[in-house]
């Protein structure tokens, strides 16, 4: 595997735990539109990374998909209105290991995730001045491995790995012809990987030992 010379990351479960925050989006609207229903964090858990569009299949296969689509759009309104103020658990190192790392590297972030939740993250994380740019599903309504295609293209990226922590992510990161880096402390578990990392710090220490 070549040196790299820019890191993708994924959001959700690699650089921070937002599940409660998200669960707390859904619960909210349902109460607005009197379902009797609550999504709970381990409701969420194994759907984290997920494509909006199967998302709402899995957590709404009561609704037609027009119904199930706006009930998802009104969550990430609400989501995007909350996250400034109930935000996300980082996980240790991250932060610091971005500043490190952006003094030596490229770095972006990739995530299937609405539109506007990654400036949000951003700015919660403090991680501003280090992220060159971003790229969320909600912007085009594509996969992973399409919108790693969009920031190697935009970009210029030569050698481009793309750090995660769901199988889904591995399988998402080959399409697109590129290493796939798996994070332990994550969501998901895969054996599909090229590097295994199972702390943000000993990430940043290899990266910066390259």
């Amino acid at each position: 595997m070549q040196k790299p010379d820019s890191l993708i990351f994924d959001m959700d479960g690699t650089l921070w735990d937002a599940v409660d925050t998200y669960a707390n989006s859904w619960n909210l609207v349902f109460e607005k539109m009197d379902i009797k229903r609550v999504i709970g964090r381990n409701d969420l858990m194994g759907l984290m990374g997920m494509e909006g569009k199967k998302l709402t299949k899995v957590l709404m296969p009561d609704f037609d998909e027009d119904k199930a689509q706006g009930i998802y759009m009104d969550v990430n309104e609400t989501r995007r209105q909350i996250l400034p103020t109930s935000g996300g658990l980082m996980y240790p190192g991250v932060t610091a290991g971005m500043k490190q790392l952006a003094s030596k590297y490229k770095l972006f972030i990739l995530s299937n995730c609405a539109v506007g939740i990654i400036p949000l993250f951003i700015k919660w994380a403090g991680v501003a001045d280090y992220i060159t740019d971003f790229i969320a599903y909600g912007e085009n309504g594509m996969p992973k491995h399409h919108n790693m295609g969009v920031l190697i293209d935009k970009h210029n990226l030569k050698n481009p790995v793309y750090i995660g922590d769901t199988n889904g992510d591995a399988e998402q990161t080959h399409m697109a012809g590129i290493p796939f880096i798996f994070v332990t402390y994550g969501f998901g578990k895969t054996d599909n990987y090229e590097l295994r990392f199972d702390s943000f710090d000993e990430l940043t220490e290899y990266y910066i030992g390259l």
